[in-house]
């Protein structure tokens, strides 16, 4: 089998090639940047293109399957060639379907949770040697790539993007898996340059139920109102059993947070009321998968998150640094209400970046309205020239307060700037917590934490 991936060095598409390699497949690749750590992991195995660039030369009738990764453009000479041939063109989502459409399809969607409760289930699964196919988007701690893709495993485990497929195919990414165990965590409105008002949004999810395959399971959170609408109205047709989740019943005592379970008690290394109802998502898929409760707990006691998903950075005895992926208005009030509640006395200081393209957008901006309120200190960060980039208008710091209706938010658009206020802070009894789906301009978290503590 031979397979080219045009635009082969993004994060999902070098871990889709790697995965295809280790299948035993020959597996050949374009990009016109290619960066680390995708750069590294390629030629580590051989499959690094020799040149940078799109080439149509490479494109050639005994290519199998073409997959087109969503850097690449419409008008890709390499797509184009590959039209001109007729080959069989894949988005990264329908290359996931067709190689595991024999398989019992477990898809996790919803607009946060994703990665932690895919994770969750990969995590139980491999703790209790069951051999299952995957997609998830962040890399794991026990398992080498995002993506496994094999010819036996009976099991798929899918993170169910709502994002757009391809350049050419603009169908939600979770559309196209036809789940027959899915899971739905929530609906917060995102992706606006996309689904430009909330009833688009939520209409994506009503689509997703429906193509739940006849007979399935759905899995949702019972708190999230919008979500029990979307439940409620959809996948009549096709006779699924729906089921709907919540926080189970827990204490926190010195710092740890320990599930009751009938007369038992099971410690986690997680915390926070979304990573406990991620927990009994994960626990329902589970028990369709065979897995009883009583080795769902076994197992996911070792558990310690996702990449970037209240990742401890750095902890004494009188401070802590986490780093979390949250920028979205839900994710940012979920993760900093979390570290609230776990640290009820420490002073949280809680500093989130406005990098996506909502996040920017000045219309969408009210959606923040109040995100960080349960932080004793917040702080925004915004990079102008990032706006400038992607061409939208530009927004200030007076803005930025108003919409999160905050009046002592403190708002920084230099990082260097950010960092020295940071330093000049007094950290003890504190938790810092640093949220983005970017990096603040390249502030290096592990060197910020010896230099905070200088102080």
């Amino acid at each position: 089998m031979r397979v080219h991936l045009i635009a082969i060095g993004g994060s999902a598409m070098h871990n889709m090639a790697l995965a295809l390699h280790e299948k035993g497949f020959k597996v050949t690749g374009s990009d016109d940047e290619i960066n680390e750590p995708s750069k590294t992991r390629l030629k580590n195995v051989g499959i690094l293109p020799e040149e940078i660039g799109w080439f149509p030369a490479k494109i050639t009738a005994d290519i199998d399957a073409i997959i087109l990764g969503m850097h690449a453009r419409e008008d890709n000479p390499e797509l184009v060639k590959a039209k001109e041939l007729g080959l069989k063109v894949y988005s990264y989502p329908e290359y996931i379907y067709e190689a595991t459409k024999d398989k019992t399809r477990v898809v996790i969607g919803g607009s946060h949770g994703k990665t932690t409760i895919t994770a969750m289930i990969l995590h139980v699964l491999n703790f209790h040697k069951i051999d299952t196919d995957y997609m998830v988007g962040a890399q794991l701690e026990g398992f080498s790539t995002m993506v496994k893709l094999t010819k036996d495993a009976p099991i798929a485990i899918i993170e169910g993007d709502e994002y757009l497929a391809s350049p050419i195919d603009r169908r939600p990414k979770f559309h196209l898996y036809k789940p027959n165990i899915a899971i739905l965590s929530g609906i917060a409105w995102d992706h606006i340059n996309v689904f430009p008002t909330f009833e688009n949004y939520v209409s994506q999810f009503e689509q997703f139920v429906n193509l739940i395959e006849p007979n399935g399971y759905l899995f949702y959170c019972h708190s999230d109102v919008e979500l029990c609408k979307v439940a409620e109205k959809s996948g009549i047709r096709n006779h699924i059993t729906k089921m709907a989740y919540d926080i189970p019943k827990h204490h926190i005592k010195n710092g740890i947070t320990y599930i009751e379970e009938n007369e038992t008690v099971i410690p986690l290394q997680i915390f926070g009321n979304h990573n406990l109802l991620n927990l009994n998502a994960a626990r329902l898929a589970c028990n369709q998968l065979g897995i009883t409760d009583a080795k769902f707990y076994d197992a996911i006691q070792s558990f310690t998150g996702a990449s970037k998903r209240l990742e401890l950075v750095f902890k004494n005895a009188h401070f802590s640094f986490y780093k979390d992926f949250a920028h979205s208005p839900s994710k940012l009030k979920a993760t900093t209400q979390a570290v609230k509640q776990q640290f009820d006395n420490r002073k949280i200081i809680a500093c989130m970046e406005l990098h996506t393209f909502s996040s920017l957008n000045e219309t969408f901006l009210a959606e923040y309205n109040g995100a960080m309120n349960d932080a004793d200190e917040a702080i925004v960060y915004f990079n102008p020239h990032t706006i400038e980039h992607k061409k939208l208008k530009a927004i200030t710091p007076e803005q930025v307060m108003h919409y999160f209706n905050r009046k002592d938010l403190k708002v920084f658009t230099e990082s260097e700037t950010l960092v020295n206020y940071l330093k000049s802070q007094s950290l003890k009894d504190a938790v810092l917590l640093m949220m983005s789906s970017g990096n603040f301009d390249g502030i290096d978290f592990k060197h910020l934490s010896t230099e905070l503590l200088i102080n």
